[in-house]
């Protein structure tokens, strides 16, 4: 008996690395798995068949059950269809993993228009999308789960990704209130921030030995790593794991903190500009995030969340 015997689940960009990893262990574990990923470079260009199928065809001679669907999360018709492909293959849905991503890196004031709003769509757009068609299901059937993929990038701060780590942030704001809407009807939404070797991390250049030392340390992360916890949140043992954003870093998990109040201050008499920057900002200064200094040297224009610096997760 598997985890997900007789679920049907789809795992959005599962051609490759991580969505595949997490694809091949649902199908391991007794789900019908919608391999869905439209096979485009990493920033979103091209269409090709063949990652989908080839993971569609690893998994059926597993003696598993998938089929293959390659269209965008970018567009809601789309997305629609994505969920037609599961309900006409295996009759209902029980999971959405929106694994799908590309990147337009750039810093943030040569960014255009058209990198910010790619992003936006695929990561953003295409989570919505996705849980929004498939809500009408779980909804009817009163369960079901989504995992959606975040970053370091959105959580904490990154070089170079305004619009990666803008839809980042995003999709946990998503996840968070689709886990207040739907839990009258036991549906459940979580996040996860993957740490992982991936193609998507591995264009990031390595300009100084400090990057290229990290890139490295980073190949030792598996994008196999991330699927076990993917499964266990999409099956019925997490019933009670809703509303949650994990990390994952090779062999260990971590529960990431919220957005929570830190200090306050009060003045009877109200504030003043004046009273602001003489009381309430001293008395709150020790507690402020830290930033990069204004006199920071120019980091390379294209650095993704691998090479974020976090004492406790790199």
């Amino acid at each position: 008996m598997g985890m997900l015997d007789g679920k049907s689940v789809i795992v959005t960009g599962a051609g490759r690395g991580i969505g595949r990893d997490i694809a091949l262990m649902a199908a391991a574990q007794g789900a019908k798995v919608v391999v869905n990923d439209p096979g485009v470079s990493e920033a979103g260009a091209g269409h090709d068949d063949g990652p989908a199928m080839q993971v569609v065809n690893q998994i059926r001679a597993a003696g598993g059950t998938a089929v293959a669907n390659t269209d965008s999360v970018a567009e809601w018709e789309s997305a629609n269809r994505i969920i037609k492909t599961a309900t006409d293959a295996f009759g209902t849905l029980d999971a959405v993993v929106n694994n799908a991503g590309i990147l337009r890196d750039r810093i943030f004031h040569n960014m255009s228009i058209e990198e910010w709003k790619a992003v936006i769509d695929v990561h953003l757009h295409g989570s919505f999308y996705m849980a929004r068609a498939a809500a009408s299901i779980f909804r009817s059937e009163e369960r079901g789960a989504f995992v959606h993929m975040t970053s370091t990038s959105g959580l904490i701060g990154n070089f170079g990704q305004a619009n990666y780590a803008a839809a980042k942030l995003g999709i946990v704001g998503l996840s968070k209130s689709i886990a207040l809407d739907m839990a009258r009807y036991h549906v459940r939404s979580n996040c996860i921030s993957p740490f992982a070797w991936s193609r998507l991390i591995g264009t990031i250049p390595s300009d100084t030995p400090e990057q290229a030392a990290r890139l490295e340390r980073m190949k030792a992360m598996e994008t196999s790593k991330i699927a076990p916890l993917a499964v266990y949140l999409i099956s019925d043992e997490a019933k009670g794991v809703s509303g949650q954003i994990f990390a994952v870093r090779a062999n260990e998990i971590f529960l990431m903190g919220q957005s929570r109040p830190l200090r306050s201050v009060h003045r009877a008499e109200g504030w003043t500009p004046e009273t602001v920057a003489s009381h309430a900002m001293p008395a709150m200064k020790a507690s402020f995030s830290k930033t990069p200094a204004t006199t920071a040297p120019t980091p390379s224009p294209r650095i993704a969340s691998a090479t974020l610096r976090l004492p406790a997760l790199n």
